[in-house]
């Protein structure tokens, strides 16, 4: 069976915007908009398909991603520290930081599982490719367990709809890992590779989601692609993108039926530029499969 091809006019800008490091998006439902951030412009962004409008709010720091709060704000990661941010009064509640005894570390990734625990993970930002980084859970009580260590960079973490297995990117592994998912304790096992990505053409894998038939959606930066995996890791499903460093993906839309994908334009050659002048935008896609609602954390 050949995978689906989506390209040309199957993909649409919804917003066209410079931003530097696109990236976490992650959909409200309450709000039906879209929250993603840009981490080198230090701001998080909230955009609303109904009108097109797209709300900007500066950071004093970067912000590596944002997730859902049940009590209305976001919780958030900074380079180093976790946080949380009210959009409507500005304020930043800088809660911990874990990693300052490894000033190469930053936060790169995260997502909230069904039980409102915030997942988050981090990267070496001096050499990416280097396995300092970890996988963090924050609990609701604020407890924080160092869940899994020897990262070579977090990127993309979601959940299957039966909240039996978590998939968990390393870019610089160049590979999706599954694990056994624990809801009930918050506890990984049996890591073994669900999907690897052929680097030779400098393809890395960036942020995932799950769809409601249990496919992953994996972003591939550096070649333009972002792909279905279905849950036996075949490839379902193939997006080409129309610039080469597309982020992150997330479901969103009154029926859940849009995949949004974030873009950056870091490192990109005034060259490059002049040929993908959209690098940094916002995109939408209709697949033909809808999204699960993003959780939120219970803290």
């Amino acid at each position: 069976m050949q995978p689906g091809i989506f390209r040309g006019k199957d993909i649409e800008c919804v917003l066209q915007i410079e931003a530097t490091v696109g990236e976490s998006p992650v959909w409200s439902v309450r709000e039906q908009a879209l929250y993603w951030v840009d981490i080198l412009g230090k701001k998080v962004h909230r955009y609303h398909p109904d009108t097109g409008h797209n709300e900007s709010f500066d950071l004093s720091e970067e912000v590596t991603c944002a997730a859902l709060r049940e009590r209305g704000r976001l919780v958030l990661t900074l380079r180093k520290n976790f946080a949380y941010f009210d959009p409507a009064t500005g304020s930043l509640d800088i809660l911990m930081a874990p990693e300052g005894e490894a000033p190469e570390n930053r936060f790169n990734d995260g997502k909230v599982d069904r039980q409102g625990r915030f997942w988050a993970g981090s990267m070496n930002d001096s050499s990416w490719d280097a396995a300092t980084g970890n996988l963090y859970r924050l609990d609701p009580d604020k407890s924080l367990t160092r869940v899994w260590g020897s990262v070579a960079c977090t990127n993309g973490l979601g959940w299957s709809p039966d909240d039996r297995v978590l998939y968990f990117g390393e870019s610089f592994r160049y590979a999706i890992f599954a694990y056994d998912f624990d809801g009930a304790t918050g506890q990984i096992s049996n890591r073994r590779v669900f999907a690897s990505i052929d680097h030779s053409n400098g393809a890395f894998p960036d942020g995932l989601t799950v769809d409601a038939e249990g496919g992953v959606w994996s972003v591939h930066n550096a070649v333009g692609r972002v792909v279905r995996y279905d849950p036996a890791g075949r490839v379902t499903a193939v997006i080409d993108m129309p610039l080469p460093q597309p982020t992150s993906v997330m479901f969103g839309g009154t029926k859940l039926d849009t995949l949004y994908i974030t873009t950056s334009r870091q490192n990109l050659s005034a060259s490059q530029l002049a040929a993908f002048p959209l690098s940094g935008s916002l995109f939408a896609v209709r697949p033909g499969v809808v999204g699960l609602p993003e959780a939120s954390f219970a803290g």
